[in-house]
């Protein structure tokens, strides 16, 4: 252990200080210290200056697999992305072509949805010539789950 040559006396809080009560920060010299002795009093006291530990130095570590994977992939994933923007680029003029074409499909499905039921009405009601419409009657019955059915059907 170390033995200083002088020893560290310090003042109780019971003991008036002489002449002045404290010293503000300010005041304090350098090398002097706030330090906690081994009986828990706080003093100033001179430390000694010690050097600044000296850095650390960095060890290198390995890349983690996951970083490899990655940025071996980057390049392939945009070069896949520019690749289908550049497909789409080509393709954009045959793509609006075949909107269009949808759409005239559409247009026609919907026009055929409500046209051949009324050109069926007209045909119907020009060819009966007034006459009543024919009333077919089903009747099936089925005997069990995958029993056979039996029918009859009449006309009126």
């Amino acid at each position: 252990m170390h033995e200083s040559a002088y020893e560290i006396t310090t003042l109780t809080p019971q003991q008036p200080t002489p002449g002045h009560p404290g010293m503000l920060p300010a005041e304090i010299p350098p090398g002097v210290q706030m330090v906690t002795l081994p009986g828990g009093i706080r003093t100033l006291a001179y430390t000694p200056q010690q050097a600044p530990p000296a850095p650390s130095v960095p060890v290198a570590q390995p890349i983690p697999t996951w970083a490899k994977t990655t940025a071996l992939l980057t390049p392939t994933i945009g070069g896949g992305i520019a690749a289908a923007g550049i497909g789409l680029s080509y393709a954009a003029p045959g793509l609006i072509a075949m909107s269009e074409a949808l759409w005239a499909a559409v247009a026609l499905i919907a026009a055929a949805a409500i046209g051949v039921p009324m050109l069926l009405r007209i045909g119907r009601s020009a060819a009966g010539g007034g006459r009543g419409s024919t009333h077919i009657t089903q009747n099936i019955t089925a005997t069990g789950m995958f029993g056979k059915a039996t029918g009859t059907i009449n006309h009126r």
